[in-house]
């Protein structure tokens, strides 16, 4: 057998190998975060139009076009027109800052309270805890968008409130994942010895259960940014949120219910831009989580 025979037949490849191969590359594809990536394109590309919506279009998301209404999407008007004439495009840019405003200050609010309930609740204990687990219940049998409703009827319309109304129903999920967490920290062995150290409990509360109970809440907000929007949009496709002529997404949709028959793209656009981003939020709270873990 010569050199060459040797070395083919140490180098050939058998039908095993080439279905390891295939299996190993399926399974770092499969892991490959192309997902992950996507999610944080669209929530960069998203955030760039609230912070700098006029390099993305140049028209006016307020001042239509005479004899433009209800334009097909081409090359000058990416999105079409609406029946006002305005470029559609135009208003989903610039109605960013208005959806994730009040996205960020619903979750602003249902973090910083419910965490607040659900630290003092898990290390006390005691009759503070059942008193606060039951009010606690008690937000968590009313339905969000009932709930919802009733603040803005008592607050008044207006992003700020629509925000704070969702913020409102956000308070209890945030509650209880915070107490859960504390409980299982604050039997650690490592804040007994904190304890049995000498540290107050207001220096351990705030140096070990605090810190090493915000993993799962960091993972729990960026679902709750996701649904944030989902529900702000809800309550202004309902009337209830942003008045006209805002460009917020949910009155884009709202807008564009009557023309589905003829100009179906006003309700898909700022749909679809809806969904994106909700689904983008919920893939970035997977990684984080699984990261946590």
């Amino acid at each position: 057998m010569t050199s060459i025979d040797t070395f083919t037949q140490l180098n050939a490849v058998t039908p095993e190998d080439r279905a390891g191969r295939r299996r190993g590359f399926g399974a770092a594809l499969r892991h490959f975060p192309f997902g992950l990536a996507l999610a944080w394109l669209v929530l960069a590309t998203v955030l760039a139009w609230a912070v700098v919506p006029w390099l993305f279009s140049t028209y006016d998301p307020l001042q239509g076009t005479p004899g433009g209404q209800l334009k097909a999407p081409s090359a000058a008007h990416l999105l079409g027109t609406d029946s006002l004439g305005r470029d559609l495009f135009a208003r989903i840019v610039h109605g960013a800052v208005h959806s994730l405003s009040g996205a960020v200050a619903a979750v602003g609010v249902g973090l910083v309270v419910g965490s607040a309930i659900g630290l003092i609740a898990g290390s006390v204990r005691g009759r503070v805890d059942e008193v606060l687990m039951r009010l606690v219940d008690v937000l968590l049998s009313i339905p969000t968008l009932l709930l919802s409703l009733s603040i803005i009827i008592l607050l008044g319309f207006g992003t700020i409130n629509a925000a704070i109304a969702v913020g409102a129903t956000a308070i209890a999920g945030f509650a209880r994942l915070m107490r859960s967490e504390v409980v299982r920290v604050r039997n650690a062995e490592f804040v007994e010895a904190a304890f049995g150290s000498g540290g107050t409990f207001a220096k351990v509360l705030w140096r070990h259960i605090l810190p090493n109970s915000l993993t799962s809440v960091v993972a729990y907000t960026a679902v709750q940014f996701g649904w944030a929007i989902l529900q702000i949009s809800t309550l202004g496709f309902l009337g209830y949120g942003a008045p006209p002529p805002t460009p917020e997404w949910g009155l884009l949709i709202a807008e564009g219910r009557n023309y589905l028959a003829t100009a179906w793209w006003l309700t898909a656009a700022p749909g679809l831009v809806v969904v994106a981003v909700v689904l983008s939020a919920n893939r970035i709270s997977q990684s984080i989580g699984r990261n946590a873990r």
